[in-house]
């Protein structure tokens, strides 16, 4: 059951923009995040997890299509309110 989880996180880290900048700024807190969401790891894969290197974990990232990417649109200056996310009108 871990190791499905460990392959969960690393397509996680690779797919969702949001969650992979949060890694690299502090990784034990995202993959406490992630704990926290339910994804159980050994503390020898916390360990290897947050030591990856970070600029092959971007490459590997860039290389994912840009549809199967998951935008962090609040990185980039964009405000989404409830209403734009749950497709409402104004």
């Amino acid at each position: 059951m871990s190791q499905v989880n460990v392959e969960r996180v690393i397509g996680l880290l690779a797919t969702d923009e949001g969650l992979r900048r949060r890694f690299i700024k502090n990784p034990h807190a995202a993959l406490q995040e992630m704990a926290e969401r339910g994804l159980e790891l050994t503390g020898c894969e916390r360990w290897e997890l947050a030591h990856m290197d970070r600029r092959e974990l971007t490459r590997f990232a860039s290389s994912i299509g840009p549809r199967l990417q998951k935008v962090d649109l609040h990185d980039h200056g964009i405000q989404v309110d409830d209403q734009d996310r749950s497709g409402g009108r104004r």
